[in-house]
């Protein structure tokens, strides 16, 4: 089947399910989203290609100049007159082999005369020429190490390394580049005659001149290896398909390296989405990242968190159609940036899924401030904020980076609210506008009607309503249980454990924690005072409100068995 025609269906299963940029969230809401990680592409440099890392390079052997260029008139006249290497190769050898050539000098008197020691060192210790061969192209010897032949010492018995070496030098890339083709396409050094400068010459058939072929290449060494550079072909016969000017298509291939098959698959998609060959080149020449960035990895990654937000064709199609001017990594960092951030003011999946699929442009346009620091600007609660932003998702565009965030304006439910609980507290004989009143607003969670109800089951439960009154000037937040809490609680204190109800006048703090903690707690205690390890008398505070790690300490640990009990009380009391 013609490849312009065919998606290959398997690729893009592939990418839907693969990592995404948008899994930093941990909340267990998240679960829309893909699993795994975004990984931008990093491009190794494996050569020198500056004049500039060239001399560092020969400053870090530390040869005199002087004596650096006797001994690369030295090695040249060896490698050219004793080993018959052709002038050119010996002489950039010699030329460009710094850290061989230091290693070289180590072996001679520095002291006499540098040239003619080395001549006579020569003469009778041959050198493995693998080491300055590889050098000189741009390795290392870190790098090249792994490279050198385990049988071999002289390079002109390995004839297809150098035929190989000559047909790239004699087609124009310059030798030091040589290194990065030889580390990453090393098949090409093996190559019969004539197949090397075949595959060089083939480019030539999809419009590329020698200049290009050569920063081609130099770049995407891969491109010589088997039948990936017909891959290449594809990816070029499509987009000038689509229109696309072919010097525009080497400016993107200047020295950048990609899967080019990858890249056929992506325009493949974008047909199949519905993009004329017309509006496909349009939109690559106006956003070339949605294509090249990462070989299309970023593209992909977004295509499939769309789709895992259940985006169909004509959807896709129009979020490409409008995609805003900015590079595709920006709209998907953004777009992550967006989705986060709804995480955090704990908006449901079902009500992100719907803003993602009715304002995709918009989250991928928007670099928005942190949660915390809106929530303090704009002066509001996450439920409030997440219910501004479903009634209106443009405004997300007040909140981005660089803009000036205004507070949000009390609501009318809010503001009742408000006034009721400040009713409330002036009743109970709070004054206006005092410490007291701001700390008990600021804690207080519920409406005026459900405050005064709970403040009623704590008199009706015989507490004296001053002494209440008083308490809540210290603890408001006794105030945020619901009413039937509070009862059991009172119950459980009175019925269960037999204390009194004045305890809470001593402690009413009591009220703040959790049955289970509490019957923990007692249930300890009362074993302990049976084995008379504690005093009988112990205050009911003490027991409760001491930290876990405190009331091991001084309680628990010292019975023996006392862990014991401890752990099997747990069980009990939390099963789960």
């Amino acid at each position: 089947m013609n490849h312009l025609q065919k998606l290959r269906t398997p690729l893009i299963l592939k990418w839907v399910s693969f990592d995404f940029v948008f899994n930093h969230s941990k909340s267990s809401k998240s679960i829309l989203w893909a699993s795994g990680s975004f990984h931008i592409a990093e491009k190794v440099r494996f050569y020198a290609t500056k004049k500039s890392a060239k001399s560092k390079l020969e400053e870090e052997c530390h040869i005199p100049r002087a004596v650096r260029k006797e001994a690369q008139a030295a090695l040249l006249e060896y490698l050219h007159s004793t080993r018959s290497l052709q002038f050119m190769d010996a002489e950039h050898m010699s030329k460009n082999s710094p850290f061989f050539l230091s290693k070289l000098l180590e072996r001679v008197d520095s002291e006499t005369d540098i040239r003619h020691s080395l001549t006579r060192f020569l003469r009778y210790h041959p050198i493995n020429e693998f080491e300055p061969f590889f050098e000189s192209i741009g390795l290392k010897p870190s790098q090249y190490l792994a490279f050198l032949p385990r049988d071999l010492m002289f390079l002109n018995d390995d004839q297809r390394l150098l035929d190989s070496y000559h047909v790239l030098c004699n087609y124009g890339i310059s030798r030091n580049k040589i290194g990065r083709i030889f580390a990453e396409a090393p098949e090409v050094f093996r190559y019969d005659p004539g197949e090397l400068d075949s595959k060089l010459r083939s480019f030539h058939g999809v419009g590329l001149d020698q200049s290009a072929v050569v920063k081609l290449v130099s770049a995407s060494p891969h491109l010589l290896i088997g039948n990936v550079h017909n891959e290449f072909f594809e990816v070029v016969e499509k987009l000038k398909g689509a229109g696309v000017e072919y010097s525009w298509i080497e400016e993107q291939l200047n020295g950048n390296s990609f899967n080019w098959n990858q890249l056929f698959e992506l325009m493949c998609f974008f047909n199949r989405l519905g993009f004329t060959d017309e509006q496909l080149g349009k939109l690559i020449c106006q956003i070339p990242g949605l294509l090249f960035d990462c070989s299309g990895h970023t593209t992909f990654s977004l295509i499939g968190f769309l789709l895992k937000f259940g985006f169909q064709k004509p959807e896709l199609l129009d979020v490409f159609l409008h995609f805003p001017q900015i590079p595709v990594t920006k709209f998907v960092f953004n777009m992550r940036q967006c989705y986060q951030f709804l995480i955090e003011i704990e908006m449901s999946v079902l009500e992100i899924g719907s803003i993602v699929h009715s304002h995709p442009t918009l989250l991928g346009s928007c670099v928005l401030k942190k949660a915390t620091s809106l929530l303090t600007i704009l002066n509001t609660g996450k439920k409030r904020l997440c219910s501004v932003i479903k009634e209106n998702p443009e405004f997300l565009r007040n909140l981005v980076r660089g803009a000036k965030v205004e507070r949000l304006p009390i609501a009318v439910e809010e503001l009742r609210s408000k006034m009721m609980k400040t009713k409330f507290l002036l009743d109970l004989g709070f004054a206006e506008n005092s410490s007291e009143m701001e700390k008990a607003l600021k804690v207080f969670r519920g409406k005026g009607v459900e405050l005064q109800e709970r403040f009623d089951c704590l008199v009706n439960a015989g507490l004296d309503t001053k002494h209440v009154t008083s308490v809540l000037k210290i603890y408001p937040q006794i105030l945020n249980q619901r009413k039937e809490v509070l009862e059991a609680k009172i119950d459980f204190l009175v019925n269960k454990l037999g204390y009194p109800l004045s305890a809470l006048v001593s402690f009413p703090s009591y009220l703040n924690y959790t049955i289970p903690r509490i019957r923990l707690r007692l249930s300890m205690y009362n074993w302990l005072r049976d084995e008379g390890i504690v005093d009988s008398k112990l205050a009911l505070s003490t027991i409760i409100a001491s930290s876990e790690k405190l009331f091991m300490k001084a309680y628990v640990n010292p019975h023996p068995k006392g862990l014991q009990v401890w752990q099997d009380l747990k069980k009990e009391i939390y099963p789960d």
